[in-house]
C-alpha cells in the first residue's frame, strides 16, 4: 500500500490516515506531494482524483477519503482493532469521528494546524468558544466510558481523527480542562505522532496560506 500525504508540518488530514495505519504498524509507503511550490495544485491533481490528500492506493484500488481509508484498514485488518472493541464504544468513537470530519470548523479555520509554530493568544476564545465546549463534551464522554488515557481506552482511529486538534490546543494555548489538556498529552507521547512530529520540525517550506498571520491579514 501506499499513502499519499503532503507537508506534514501543515496537513491535518495526512497526518489522520498516516497516524492510523503507522500506530497499528500497517506496512505502507508515503509519497509526500507539497502544498508549496511552483504547479503544486496541478502536481497534486495528477495524483490525486480530487486534487486533495491523503490518498491511499493499494494495488488497483485508489481511496482518496480519510474516513474512507480509515475504514478501509479497519476492514483489511480486522485483527488489529483499529476501532474499540467494544460494539457500544466503537458506534461512539465513529460518531465522534464523523463529527470531526464535518463539523468544528470554527476551531479548524481559525488555528490551522502547524506543529513548528507556537502562537499563544492569537486565536479569538469567544470566536472558538462553542467548538472548545463541544470538544469538551465529546472528549470528557469517551474518556469517561472508555477510562481513557485514549478516547477508545486504548488508542484507536478516534484518537487519529482527533490528534491535529490536540495539537491546534498546544500550538494556541487554548483553555481546556485538566482531563483534556492529559488527553493532548497522550497524543504527544504517542511514539508514530513523535515519528510524524520529528519529520515536521525538519521541514523548512513554508506554506502562507496555512500561516495564522496571512489567515488573519485576510480577513481584515
Amino acid at each position: 500500500m501506499k499513502l499519499l500525504i503532503a507537508n506534514k508540518n501543515y496537513s491535518s488530514w495526512s497526518l489522520r490516515a498516516w497516524l492510523t495505519l503507522r500506530g497499528f504498524e500497517i506496512p505502507f509507503e508515503e509519497e509526500l506531494l507539497l502544498l508549496n511550490g511552483e504547479g503544486w495544485k496541478e502536481a497534486m491533481l495528477e495524483r490525486s482524483p480530487t486534487g486533495q490528500v491523503p490518498v491511499l492506493i493499494d494495488g488497483d484500488l485508489v481511496i482518496p477519503e480519510t474516513l474512507a481509508i480509515i475504514e478501509y484498514v479497519a476492514d483489511k485488518y480486522p485483527q488489529k482493532h483499529i476501532w474499540p472493541a467494544d460494539r457500544n464504544l466503537r458506534a461512539r468513537a465513529r460518531a465522534a469521528s464523523a463529527e470531526m470530519h464535518a463539523g468544528f470548523t470554527r476551531l479548524r479555520n481559525a488555528a490551522p494546524m502547524n506543529l513548528r509554530a507556537s502562537h499563544p493568544g492569537k486565536v479569538s476564545l469567544d470566536y472558538v468558544a462553542d467548538d472548545l465546549d463541544r470538544l469538551q463534551k465529546v472528549w470528557g464522554d469517551l474518556l469517561d466510558r472508555s477510562g481513557g488515557p485514549y478516547l477508545g481506552g486504548a488508542f484507536s482511529a478516534v484518537d487519529a481523527m482527533f490528534a491535529p486538534v490536540a495539537t491546534r490546543i498546544r500550538v494556541y494555548d487554548l483553555p481546556v480542562p485538566d482531563f483534556a489538556a492529559e488527553y493532548v498529552e497522550a497524543i504527544y507521547a504517542l511514539p508514530a505522532f513523535q515519528e510524524w512530529y520529528a519529520d515536521a520540525l525538519k521541514e523548512s517550506w513554508i506554506v502562507e496560506q496555512d500561516e495564522i498571520d496571512f489567515i488573519q491579514g485576510r480577513k481584515q
